[in-house]
């Protein structure tokens, strides 16, 4: 493990000096690179793959497209500033557990990331808000799911990834019946999906939602829809009516602009795929290795 630190001015651009912090976490080599463009920002990767931006004296600002995205989600969640009770399920560098905290005081959290070194590694490097009411566990996401109080959450949000992939326990209608049960009547799903050409897993995730919540909506990329490339896609499910008009408008003045995808021409998208089960789930597929060069 390297640590090397120096202190840095609070604006401009960041000090050469300062370098990255690398450690074996449980998934692989976790890396936090120093962003230089932001005094005290940083990149998690894990074994090369992004994972996470935070900015620690800006936890409001968001660097990577899907987590804007799920950005949107949270601010139309509820009125603006009102504490929502949020599950995350992947913790990462705790991003939007973050940006909750700093967009929605008063909010109560609990982030779900197994890799309990990772966690530690997050903790000691980039600490959380000792004010913030954000609560980790370091457990399978499943599980940490399972410990949440009936109809507690407003929020939950899926972004859980092992190796770059979504573990196959993660993608079912079962465990979409805890998140459910975890949700209030008016709460609100947000899933970070992530697929390539053909689409199978995509098309499968939308039905298996579909199967379980009466309103959805898929954000993305309208060349990851149209399966020209490897991507991400944020799906929202709830089974009250969705604030689509502003979601769209939103997505689309992203710095990358996305679609969404809602009702009957979601429904198409699908293409007929089959709600997946505990039976037949499998994990979501490995990107190729150029999504990160």
């Amino acid at each position: 493990m390297g640590r090397s630190r120096s202190a840095s001015a609070k604006t401009g651009r960041r000090s050469a000096a300062v370098t990255a912090v690398e450690q074996p976490v449980d998934g692989g080599l976790a890396q936090l690179v120093p962003d230089p463009d932001r005094a005290r920002a940083w990149t998690l990767l894990i074994d090369g793959a992004p994972q996470s931006h935070v900015d620690l004296d800006d936890p409001a600002y968001l660097s990577f497209e899907y987590q804007r995205r799920l950005g949107h989600v949270i601010d139309l969640v509820a009125p603006p500033g009102k504490p929502v009770h949020a599950v995350h399920l992947g913790g990462g560098a705790f991003t939007l557990a973050r940006y909750v905290a700093a967009t929605r005081p008063r909010s109560t959290q609990q982030v779900v990331e197994r890799d309990a070194t990772l966690v530690q590694l997050v903790r000691r490097e980039l600490p959380l808000d000792p004010g913030a009411r954000i609560r980790v566990r370091a457990v399978d996401a499943r599980a940490g799911l399972a410990k949440v109080p009936d109809g507690w959450a407003d929020l939950v949000v899926a972004d859980v990834f092992s190796g770059a992939r979504t573990p196959a326990h993660l993608t079912s209608t079962e465990f979409l019946d805890e998140v459910r049960r975890a949700l209030k009547p008016s709460g609100v799903y947000a899933a970070n999906l992530a697929d390539g050409p053909p689409l199978a897993h995509l098309r499968g995730q939308i039905a298996t939602a579909a199967a379980r919540f009466g309103e959805l909506a898929l954000v993305a990329d309208p060349a990851v829809l149209r399966g020209k490339r490897f991507g991400n896609a944020i799906l929202v499910a709830s089974d009250l009516p969705l604030p689509l008009a502003e979601l769209t408008r939103r997505a689309a003045s992203d710095p990358h602009p996305g679609r969404v995808e809602h009702g009957r021409p979601l429904t198409d998208f699908t293409g007929g795929a089959l709600p997946v089960t505990d039976e037949a789930a499998v994990a979501s597929p490995a990107p190729p290795p150029s999504v990160f060069r």
